[in-house]
């Protein structure tokens, strides 16, 4: 999955943006991922977790040009906080996110395609770093993911592979 990788890093972190195909087409399922390295010492804290701030993927609203399905995150693992007593679920080194999308349908997708034949599906990555001394202000990295759009072949198949009638 290493279609349109792009990569982002910040002072506690590196994304890489990929997705499963490099081309766009009506109703065509994807599947989009984050891989994300954080550098050493330093964690962000996994979704569910109360109290702290957890990271959030977002995708732009796509309304009929895409439905988006579930993410599949990874398992986290529990940090223990001595300096707070308390023990959180975040991730630390690798981390890799990923979630479905498909494309709607012809009359949704072309519209949004640009005059080189682009489609550029938008989003963000909000987190909040910390290390074992101290947590960073919350972060909100922009990404995107662009593809050749590919419409649907409207052109008939040649006549000797045609069905023939009854």
């Amino acid at each position: 999955m290493d279609a349109g990788r792009r990569t982002t890093e910040t002072g506690q972190l590196k994304i890489t943006t990929a997705a499963s195909n490099a081309t766009a087409r009506p109703g065509l399922r994807i599947t989009l991922s984050l891989e994300i390295e954080l550098k050493p010492g330093m964690h962000v804290y996994a979704p569910g977790v109360q109290g702290y701030i957890p990271i959030d993927w977002r995708l732009e609203e796509g309304g009929p040009a895409a439905k988006r399905h579930p993410f599949e995150y990874p398992a986290s693992e529990m940090l223990r906080l001595e300096a707070i007593g308390e023990t959180v679920p975040v991730y630390r080194g690798h981390v890799r996110i990923r979630r479905g999308i498909t494309f709607g349908q012809e009359a949704a997708l072309k519209p949004l395609v640009s005059p080189t034949g682009e489609l550029i599906v938008k989003g963000s990555f909000r987190y909040q770093a910390c290390d074992d001394r101290k947590c960073y202000p919350p972060r909100d990295v922009p990404l995107e993911w662009r593809f050749t759009y590919e419409g649907l072949d409207r052109q008939r198949a040649p006549s000797e592979l045609q069905r023939k009638p009854n």
